[in-house]
């Protein structure tokens, strides 16, 4: 099932991530059901910035997969923070769900460690089972370290790196693709959801992402990963999210992405 689910509040100020998942909504077209988002007004609350806002319309993309019952989920958002909903909806139906978080930030703070205090910073700690309690209540399940894996991370917290550190989760600085399969495989691990926010890619290769962040991966080495993946494990979930391309020139170089994450 294709979602729509544009929320661009837990990234606190950066409306113009809806715009941008409107443009690969528009790209995509078919088949995709749109999740409405709330109107309240931002307000910091409990360490996190639209944290009301946050909860009302989170609320409502659970109840609508409690009704729906979706084997496989395929989002466009959106920012990061509304991943805690399919990730673990997923991972309740499948046991030992991988995770592969593409993304240049590493999105495992708490509340009270982050300093901008926006919630897309957040959702990995949360799907840990940490964090706060409403926004851990909208879990379908947790899940464990050893369930994730980043490619392209390379903006990380002091309070990340000791929370990465300290459950030795696979954040490699520099991705061997063949390693991962392996780690993947030698975890038991048969199936996926991949995460993938646009600013793991380097800005040379795509600039339309709500932070661009030096020395990310390339295009070609994104395609060239999400193959083998595919080729490997049975991908359950995916996502496109901070994407901010007005425009179908602007999402260009993302187009084989966005056709690799889609197109079961």
């Amino acid at each position: 099932m294709n979602i729509f689910f544009p929320q661009w509040q837990g990234s606190g100020t950066g409306i113009s991530i809806k715009d941008g998942a409107k443009t690969v909504f528009d790209y995509i077209k078919d088949d995709i059901v749109s999740i409405p988002l709330s109107e309240k007004p931002l307000e910091l609350q409990q360490n996190i910035n639209g944290h009301s806002t946050l909860l009302e319309q989170l609320n409502r993309f659970k109840d609508f997969l409690v009704k729906e019952q979706p084997k496989t989920l395929h989002t466009i958002g959106g920012d990061c923070g509304l991943e805690i909903v399919p990730v673990s909806y997923l991972a309740e139906k499948h046991e030992n769900l991988g995770v592969i978080w593409f993304d240049a930030h590493a999105d495992i703070n708490l509340p009270e460690e982050s300093q901008s205090h926006n919630f897309h910073g957040m959702p990995l700690r949360t799907l840990l089972g940490e964090g706060n309690d409403e926004l851990k209540d909208l879990l379908f399940t947790q899940i464990t370290p050893s369930q994730i894996h980043y490619i392209g991370l390379r903006s990380i917290d002091a309070a990340e790196q000791d929370r990465i550190n300290k459950d030795h989760i696979y954040a490699p600085l520099t991705l061997d693709i063949s390693h991962l399969i392996k780690t993947l495989k030698e975890k038991n691990i048969t199936t996926l959801y991949v995460h993938f926010d646009v600013d793991c890619l380097d800005p040379n290769s795509y600039k339309s992402a709500y932070f661009n962040v030096n020395n990310g991966i390339t295009t070609n080495e994104a395609e060239h990963y999400l193959r083998e993946l595919k080729a490997n494990f049975k991908v359950v979930g995916t996502s496109i999210l901070e994407s901010v391309a007005m425009d179908e020139d602007q999402l260009q170089p993302i187009k084989k992405i966005i056709d690799l994450l889609f197109n079961e």
